[in-house]
């Protein structure tokens, strides 16, 4: 079923709205929460959320994309049980992602104001934009899905080392990027 269908599901409140929607997407909502949490009851508990947050949400939100609508509520509600999870215990998969683009935020500012979010998240957006499609891709991969290296070197047909550099140089050119615009010193 196409996602304006879905959508339209939803604004009438109809039962099917869920079903069509995990028919659809109910994989990938998975897989995602699955890259960040690594349990698997986590991520169908995340996923579950995410029915019932999007059910909560349309009307009145109506979502020009519905599978970016989704995703980012699933991604948001599996980094929060991530950190209610790590509460209790550390996690180094998800720690080890995010001491890599420790460098590219300062360290000693907390970015908890939902607008500074929103203007970073655009300047990342449009640095990601300027990059190279390989270069994109691999970034969104291991910063946006947590997937770890030998993951997207299996899924891209790519050697190890190839994608290491590249993650690296691109964390160089996002942190150069953002020192220019002003956002970090």
């Amino acid at each position: 079923m196409e996602d304006q269908l879905i959508i339209e599901l939803f604004m009438e409140r109809s039962e099917n709205a869920i079903e069509e929607l995990s028919n659809r997407y109910g994989r990938l909502l998975e897989n995602i929460s699955y890259q960040i949490l690594r349990n698997e009851q986590d991520a169908q508990e995340c996923v579950n959320d995410t029915y019932l947050a999007v059910w909560n949400r349309i009307p009145p939100n109506k979502p020009d994309l519905l599978s970016a609508y989704v995703c980012k509520i699933t991604r948001n509600l599996s980094v929060k049980r991530l950190r209610s999870n790590m509460a209790k215990k550390r996690n180094s998969h998800y720690d080890l992602i995010l001491d890599e683009l420790e460098d590219c935020l300062e360290s000693n500012t907390q970015i908890e104001d939902e607008m500074m979010v929103k203007e970073m998240t655009e300047y990342i957006n449009h640095f990601l934009a300027k990059c190279k499609k390989t270069d994109r891709i691999i970034f969104i991969n291991r910063y946006w899905f947590c997937k770890e290296i030998p993951e997207i070197v299996k899924d891209m047909g790519l050697s190890s080392n190839y994608v290491n550099v590249h993650l690296h140089r691109t964390r160089q050119r996002l942190m150069k990027y953002l020192k220019k615009e002003g956002l970090i010193s």
